[in-house]
C-alpha cells in the first residue's frame, strides 16, 4: 500500500483500490458532481455510494464528467454502491440494482452491498446479489454493518462466498474481533467512518504523533487502517481535503504508535448498532 493506486486483492481476484471517496449525506446535484470530480482528478479511483443516500444520479454525473475530462476510462474506476432495507428480499434487490445501475449511468458495478443485516431478509438478498454476480452485472459482493453472527448466517447457506464487509471502523471503535474473523474468512474488511466523522480531531494522543510526523490528525488516523490492511472512503467535498487524505503514503507509523493508536479502543460507536437499529 504505497500509493494512490495501491489495491487489495478479493478473495475471487478483483482488486480494489485501498482507498476511495464516500459520500455519505453529500447532497446530489452540483456538490457531489464536484466532490466526485475532485476525487476523481486527484487520483482516487474509487467511489463509494447507496440508494439511501438519495445522490446516486450525481455521483454517476460526476464519474460520467471526470472520464471525459481526464481521459479515463470507466474501466479505471471502481464504483460500489449498496442495497437499501426497504429494498431487501430477493426480487426487490434484483429491482434495487437495475436501479441503482440506471441513476448512475452505468453498465455495471465493481461492488454491491447488503447496506444493513434486516433480520429475516438478508440472506434471501444474498442469493440476488450472488444471481447478480453471475451474470457479470457486478465484479464482487459483499455486505455492509454485518456483525460475525450475521455473516456466519450467510456463510452458510452461500455459494459464493462474500468478498467485502463495510463496517464503522476507527481508533475507538477497532473491532478486533470482526476483523480477525474476516480476515480467516479471506472477507476484506472496509471502513466507513474511518475518521469518526470528524469526532478524533481534538484527541491530544493523535495530536502527539501527527505532530511526531509534520501530518494532520487525519492522516495518521488514515495511515492507521492502511497498516491494518483496512480498506479507507473517508468523504469530503472540499478539494483540499480529499488531496490530504490521499497524502498518507510518504510515512509510516512505528509499531509503537500503532499500539498507542490501537489502545484508544473503547468500542464507541457514532453510527447505529447493527444488532439494535430499527430502519
Amino acid at each position: 500500500m504505497n500509493n494512490l493506486n495501491s489495491r487489495v486483492k478479493l478473495n475471487n481476484g478483483i482488486e480494489m483500490p485501498v482507498v476511495g471517496l464516500g459520500v455519505f449525506q453529500v447532497e446530489d446535484g452540483q456538490i457531489v458532481i464536484d466532490s466526485v470530480k475532485a476525487a476523481i482528478k486527484n487520483g482516487y479511483s474509487s467511489i463509494d455510494t447507496a440508494a439511501i443516500y438519495g445522490n446516486e444520479e450525481g455521483v454517476g454525473q460526476g464519474i460520467k464528467e471526470a472520464i471525459e475530462e481526464n481521459g479515463i476510462s470507466r474501466e479505471d474506476l471502481f464504483i460500489t454502491s449498496k442495497v437499501w432495507n426497504a429494498d431487501l428480499g430477493y426480487q426487490s434487490t434484483l429491482d434495487a440494482f437495475e436501479l441503482s445501475l440506471k441513476k448512475l449511468g452505468l453498465d455495471y458495478l465493481d461492488l454491491y452491498l447488503i447496506h444493513w443485516p434486516v433480520e429475516g431478509k438478508y440472506v434471501e438478498s444474498w442469493k440476488a446479489l450472488e444471481t447478480l454476480y453471475k451474470t457479470g452485472k457486478v465484479k464482487a459482493i459483499g455486505m455492509s454493518n454485518f456483525q460475525i453472527h450475521h455473516l456466519q448466517d450467510v456463510l452458510e447457506i452461500a455459494e459464493i462466498k462474500p468478498m467485502v464487509n463495510q463496517v464503522e471502523l476507527h481508533p475507538l471503535l477497532s473491532q478486533v474481533e470482526l476483523r480477525n474473523f474476516l480476515k480467516e474468512n479471506s472477507i476484506q474488511v472496509e471502513a466507513w467512518a474511518p475518521l469518526m466523522q470528524g469526532q478524533l480531531f481534538e484527541n491530544e494522543t493523535l495530536l502527539k504523533i501527527a505532530k511526531a510526523h509534520d501530518k494532520s490528525i487525519a492522516q495518521i488516523v488514515l495511515r492507521w487502517h492502511l497498516q491494518n490492511e483496512i480498506v479507507i472512503i473517508p468523504k469530503s467535498v472540499k478539494e483540499h481535503r480529499i488531496q490530504e487524505n490521499a497524502n498518507i503514503f510518504d510515512f509510516e507509523l512505528t509499531i509503537e504508535e500503532m499500539k498507542t493508536i490501537d489502545a484508544l479502543n473503547q468500542n464507541h460507536r457514532v453510527g447505529p448498532d447493527p444488532d439494535n437499529f430499527d430502519f
